[in-house]
């Protein structure tokens, strides 16, 4: 979000157009899946704690729901943009499509820094980002969910303004919310865990022992965090990580050739994800630059930060000891990037099919809510690698068979998915 020469909105399309060609999609098709159904911009008007007013800027697009509602994430970032919204929609309506979950695509977000805000005003926000587009979500219309710098304790603050102004209970109008009001236990893991679930599965087909592995992570928020933690646990070997440090507003690499300790890490790291540099020196690890971490001499790479990280420019840094490239964020290659990745024969793992085990979890915290019976935690993960599986290896089987990128393969299932709905609906 923070490079302006970069536009995610473009890239998503783009990655489009190209598969709507493959596909030989009519025009009509195309225009309606190459931008939001409807978008939302909205101004959010707030008593600060100083008692001065300030206004934040707000978003919602609700890229596609011929599969089924909405569905999609938050974002509370100083650099947020409409078309990174735009752009997260779209992939959205790709990701629940490919994991095969009855949902659409849509995306929110609110240009603010959490880092700067009391509890009170990000509790302000989050009720007048709800009271603006109050009629056009809902559980059969358009259901949030957590995204960067957004939490369980935001959602339930959604929640109840939503349930206020509709003056009835509707847990389901939001997912990722605390266990005990509405939410679903294996919530946090989902994401980081879908991340692995893949890798896994990946490393069988090329028959790799993921225990004479080594990885490097961009990111260390909650979808690496957990990514690491299943990763390790698996035998898995981690030897660096990178960490956005705000007060500096900068990133680091920290690196331990011996291996990093999650466990111990995560002692001296914030809410944020935000590992304290100077800690980290004092436990034994190396702090390199923003970059080191896809220029280590590793088997895979986990970019699980945001989207424009492995490019044109950054592309060439990456070793060639590295085989497999899971992308735990959105949007994080460019295509630019896939081209050269492609020709040096690097396995990436689409974002939309690597990370969706967030929405896939988010739509079991739906069932859940709806039926008003709650799973456990085993089962939660059971179902969801079950479902990461399955879709890992529809994406994978076509990819061989067809001899495609594996990115392609995806986009090719996800999108003839959805504009075979919109085609039955008779919308094209």
């Amino acid at each position: 979000m923070g490079d302006q020469s970069f536009n995610a909105f473009k890239m998503a399309q783009a990655q489009f157009d190209a598969i709507a060609e493959k596909l030989g999609l009519d025009h009509a098709t195309r225009d309606l899946l190459r931008n939001p159904d409807k978008e939302f911009h909205f101004n959010i008007p707030i008593k600060m704690d100083d008692g001065t007013y300030k206004v934040f800027r707000g978003f919602r697009c609700q890229h596609n729901d011929a599969r089924g509602p909405s569905k999609g994430g938050i974002r509370f970032h100083p650099q947020e943009t409409i078309d990174t919204v735009r752009a997260l929609s779209m992939w959205m309506t790709w990701k629940t499509a490919v994991v095969d979950i009855p949902l659409g695509g849509g995306k929110g977000g609110v240009i603010c820094d959490p880092h700067n805000l009391s509890l009170n005003e990000q509790e302000k926000i989050c009720r007048g980002w709800v009271r603006q587009v109050y009629k056009n979500i809902g559980p059969l219309q358009d259901v949030p969910a957590p995204d960067v710098m957004t939490t369980a304790q935001h959602m339930i603050w959604m929640m109840d303004e939503y349930e206020v102004l509709a003056g009835a209970k509707y847990p389901g109008v939001i997912t990722g919310k605390p266990v005990g009001i509405g939410g679903s236990l294996g919530r946090v893991e989902a994401t980081g865990y879908g991340v692995i679930f893949t890798l896994r599965e990946a490393l069988k087909e090329e028959d790799v022992d993921i225990k004479n592995t080594s990885a490097s992570f961009q990111g260390f928020g909650n979808v690496a965090q957990n990514a690491m933690k299943l990763y390790h646990l698996l035998g898995g070997h981690i030897i660096a990580v990178s960490s956005w440090n705000n007060s500096e507003q900068k990133a680091y690499t920290i690196r331990k050739e011996d291996g990093i300790d999650i466990n111990k890490l995560l002692m001296f790291t914030n809410k944020f994800g935000e590992i304290d540099i100077e800690e980290a020196k004092s436990h034994a690890y190396e702090v390199l630059d923003a970059d080191a971490w896809m220029k280590q001499d590793v088997d895979i790479l986990i970019p699980a930060a945001l989207e424009n990280q492995i490019n044109a420019k950054t592309v060439g840094l990456i070793s060639d000891k590295v085989k497999f490239i899971v992308e735990g964020a959105n949007g994080p290659t460019t295509p630019e990037a896939d081209e050269v990745l492609k020709e040096k024969g690097v396995l990436v793992i689409p974002d939309f099919l690597a990370n969706a085990g967030g929405v896939t979890c988010s739509y079991f915290e739906q069932v859940q809510t709806n039926i008003n019976y709650y799973w456990t935690k085993e089962e939660v993960l059971e179902k969801l690698d079950e479902t990461t599986t399955s879709a890992y290896h529809k994406i994978s089987t076509l990819a061989r068979k067809k001899k495609l990128y594996m990115r392609d393969a995806a986009y090719l299932i996800s999108i003839q998915s959805v504009a075979e709905a919109c085609k039955l609906r008779g919308w094209v």
